[in-house]
């Protein structure tokens, strides 16, 4: 079984910037793509950004692009999702997500899930 767990999360100012951690068990988590998605209260949960096993490949969802850099460091069992320039849309509950089997920006892709990191941006 594998587990996630998000943190890093909190309450900012706008224009301030945060840094999301998720920590993976398992002894396999360099085969993994990593997905970081968010959900706004009455919204559907959305990509955010992903990033391929090994790091070769990143995507970004438009909105995003430019203020937020996935990474990851496969000898630390961890994905972070370093986010600048917040604004208040940006507030959301943020999962962490792997998927087995290639990088995607569906969360239908995706294997697994943590429990999700609260970021809120105040204006």
């Amino acid at each position: 079984q594998v587990q996630l767990v998000e943190s890093g999360g909190g309450l900012v100012q706008a224009g301030d910037s945060l840094r999301l951690s998720c920590v993976a068990s398992g002894r396999t988590f360099n085969r993994w793509a990593m997905g970081w998605f968010r959900q706004a209260p009455g919204q559907e949960r959305e990509f955010v950004a992903a990033i391929s096993y090994k790091g070769s490949q990143s995507f970004y969802a438009d909105s995003v692009k430019g203020r937020f850099t996935v990474s990851r460091d496969d000898a630390a069992n961890t994905a972070y999702l370093e986010m600048t320039s917040l604004t208040p849309e940006d507030t959301a509950v943020y999962y962490c997500a792997a998927d087995r089997s290639g990088v995607g920006s569906y969360p239908t892709l995706y294997d697994y899930w943590g429990q999700g990191t609260q970021v809120t941006v105040s204006g």
